[in-house]
């Protein structure tokens, strides 16, 4: 039966179907073959997948940072970032490491925030002499920590799956988030001072206040989404909410980047990609119903119970087996098909959700810059008409530094649980 599944769900994939019509159409097979289930409880089974307060979080962060991304948020960002560190060696790489943290934490999503400083950055650096290899790299790698950093869509929907707490996921985010940034800032300066990639001219004291003043506005999307959630006065579904709100006063009102006929071309953008996210969260949770039909968790807590297999080597195998996934499916796609199956695992295993749900997101931005299928790398290569081998060969440092931060999070829990244990304790 799982044979049977696996040869259909591959050669679906092969065919080049959008990853919710293969597991739909997997799972519909699967019923039709292995199960006694009528299939008049399809449609009820994906209705209820998104029937779900915390579930709508999705769609309006999804619109909130495509206000930004509309908006020109990013660009003020860059000038804040730009006049505090651009005169260090490799300066306006590392702005562009810095513009994106801040980025991230407005719009959740990893693709957006490598597109938002992408088309800002890039041409910039390529102008001040770095390679065009390099700066593609930097962009499509700090983009990913879109995923890592609060508030994250991913997270978003792991919280959702998994029934944790979805605030104590985004504190679990804060630390590898600051650890991803500061590795790849470490290494941005150690290189650009090898191959002598000088900054630009420090900023007066004048221009650094402006920009900064200019910033605040994109500054206080942050304050607001995470300072309601912590607060108590919003739950993470009035949050985001209010973020999709705050970035249209600010994209239209503020930075007036955005004219009042683009409000709804941009909503119905948003939409469409909010849209296609649903649909595969409810053809996923159709395949969830079949995989515990087909008793597959139970029997792999079976399995590992006979193989007697320590916590420190199943995140190992488990690893691995997210970094090869990584390679051919997107993050969500990775996530619906894998946490259902391997939940009861890891509790079996006594392995903390939070804790496993951060190793699941930083393998996923890993993903993101490695090929084939690096959605970063493509949305960059189509964006600045780069070559995709150029992208990949200024992402590979970076994927070479994931894989020590993988390494760090796995095997130190405390890291990553450290901050929500102190914040928000059980």
């Amino acid at each position: 039966m799982t044979i049977t599944f696996v040869a259909v769900f591959i050669i679906l994939l092969l065919s080049g179907l959008p990853i919710a019509f293969v597991l739909g159409i997997s799972t519909l097979c699967m019923l039709l073959l292995f199960s006694s289930t009528p299939l008049i409880m399809i449609p009820d089974v994906m209705y209820n997948a998104l029937n779900s307060f915390t579930l709508m979080a999705i769609p309006f962060f999804v619109i909130g940072a495509q206000f930004m991304l509309k908006g020109g948020t990013s660009k003020y960002l860059i000038r804040a970032a730009n006049c505090y560190v651009s005169h260090l060696w490799g300066g306006l790489a590392i702005v562009c490491v810095i513009g994106c943290m801040i980025f991230a934490a407005i719009c959740g999503s990893s693709v957006a925030t490598a597109l938002a400083m992408g088309v800002i950055v890039i041409p910039e650096m390529i102008k001040r002499g770095y390679p065009r290899s390099f700066a593609t790299g930097v962009v499509a790698a700090s983009g990913t920590m879109g995923a890592m950093i609060p508030p994250s869509l991913g997270l978003i929907l792991y919280g959702v799956l998994t029934g944790e707490s979805i605030p104590r996921l985004f504190l679990a985010g804060v630390m590898p988030g600051l650890l991803e940034g500061g590795l790849y800032i470490a290494w941005i300066y150690l290189f650009s001072r090898k191959m002598r990639y000088r900054g630009g001219e420090r900023a007066t004291a004048k221009e650094t206040i402006d920009a900064t003043v200019k910033a605040l506005p994109a500054l206080s999307l942050p304050v607001i989404v995470l300072g309601g959630i912590y607060s108590g006065f919003v739950t993470v579904t009035e949050a985001a909410a209010l973020a999709a709100v705050a970035s249209l006063i600010i994209s239209l009102f503020i930075y007036r980047e955005v004219k009042v006929r683009d409000v709804l071309p941009a909503a119905a953008e948003a939409m469409m990609s909010a849209g296609m996210i649903m649909f595969i969260i409810s053809t996923a949770h159709l395949f969830g119903h079949w995989v515990t039909e087909a008793q597959i968790p139970a029997k792999l807590v079976q399995f590992f119970s006979e193989m007697n297999l320590s916590p420190v080597l199943f995140l190992l195998f488990i690893n691995i087996l997210l970094l090869i996934f990584g390679t051919f499916l997107e993050a969500i796609s990775i996530t619906l098909i894998t946490v259902p199956i391997l939940l009861p695992v890891l509790l079996h295993l006594g392995i903390d959700p939070i804790h496993f749900g951060i190793i699941l997101t930083v393998n996923m931005e890993v993903g993101c810059i490695t090929p084939p299928v690096g959605l970063n790398l493509f949305v960059l290569s189509g964006a600045t008409r780069t070559p995709l081998s150029e992208i990949v060969k200024g992402a590979f440092p970076f994927v070479l530094i994931g894989l020590i931060q993988i390494a760090i999070i796995t095997y130190v829990p405390r890291f990553v649980l450290f901050f929500p244990d102190l914040v928000m304790p059980k």
